[in-house]
C-alpha cells in the first residue's frame, strides 16, 4: 500500500475539562505507583498483553480481573481516561489504593512503546474503537497502518492474537484494506462481538446510535 509513514507526534487530546481534586490525587499519587515500565509486573505474571488507547479503561479492568495471571500494560493519553481507569481501582474510600499486580498504566504515544518491545514479546494485543480519523490525508495517524501492522506481527508470539474493533465505516473499510494486504497474519473478520471480548461504552453508544460494530482478530501465523 501507498501510505505515508505515521510520524513521530501524538495528535488527539491529552486534556479535558479541569480535573477534580479526587482526579489530581489519583494522577499524582496513584498513578506513578502503576507506571509502566517504572513499575513492572512480579514474577506471577506468565504473559503481557496490551491495550492501546484504553478510553475510559472498563476494558482493560474487565481484562486485568479475568486473567490475574497475565500483565496487561493499558496505554492512553487521555487525563479523563486514565483517571477513569484510576478511579476504578481506587473508590473514593480507598485511601491508600492497593496497586493490582497484573496491571500497569503507561501514558504516552503506544507507537515508541511497540517499536521498543522485544521481539514475541506480547500475547495480545487490543485495539478497541480507536479514533476515527476519518479523512484521506488522516490515514498515516492510525494506528491500523502497513508499518505498525509488521510491528504488532513481530512483537506478538506465534499464535499471539491482535483484536481491534471499530464502528467508523471509513476504519472499518480501512482496515480491511491494510489486512487484505498482509500475510502474517490469520484474520477473522465477524459483526458480532465474538465470546471473551469484553464490552467498552463504545460499543454501546454505537449500537445505540445505530452504527454497527466489526471486530477482527489476527492470529500471529
Amino acid at each position: 500500500m501507498s501510505v505515508k509513514p505515521p510520524p513521530d507526534r501524538l495528535y488527539g487530546r491529552i486534556k479535558g475539562k479541569k480535573l477534580r481534586p479526587r482526579q489530581e490525587f489519583l494522577l499524582a499519587e496513584f498513578l506513578p505507583r502503576l507506571s509502566w515500565p517504572q513499575i513492572p509486573f512480579g514474577s506471577t505474571v506468565r504473559e503481557i498483553w496490551l491495550e492501546v488507547g484504553f478510553g475510559g479503561g472498563e476494558h482493560a479492568y474487565a481484562l486485568a480481573q479475568a486473567n490475574p495471571d497475565t500483565g496487561l500494560i493499558a496505554a492512553e493519553v487521555f487525563e479523563t481516561g486514565i483517571c477513569s481507569l484510576l478511579s476504578r481501582l481506587a473508590p473514593e474510600d480507598a485511601a491508600v489504593p492497593e496497586v493490582p499486580a497484573n496491571l500497569r498504566l503507561f501514558t504516552d504515544d503506544a507507537r515508541p512503546l511497540l517499536r521498543g518491545m522485544a521481539d514475541s514479546s506480547l500475547g495480545k494485543l487490543f485495539l478497541m474503537f480507536p479514533d476515527p480519523w476519518p479523512k484521506a490525508r488522516h490515514a498515516k495517524r492510525r494506528f491500523v497502518h502497513p508499518e505498525l501492522l509488521a510491528e504488532a506481527g513481530r512483537v506478538l508470539k506465534p499464535g499471539g492474537e491482535w483484536r481491534i474493533a471499530s464502528d467508523d465505516p471509513t476504519y472499518q473499510a480501512w482496515t480491511d484494506e491494510v489486512l487484505a494486504a498482509q500475510t502474517a497474519f490469520v484474520v477473522t473478520r465477524a459483526t458480532t462481538r465474538p465470546q471473551g471480548w469484553p464490552p467498552t461504552r463504545y460499543e454501546a453508544k454505537a449500537i445505540l446510535a445505530g452504527r454497527q460494530p466489526v471486530y477482527w482478530s489476527l492470529l500471529k501465523r
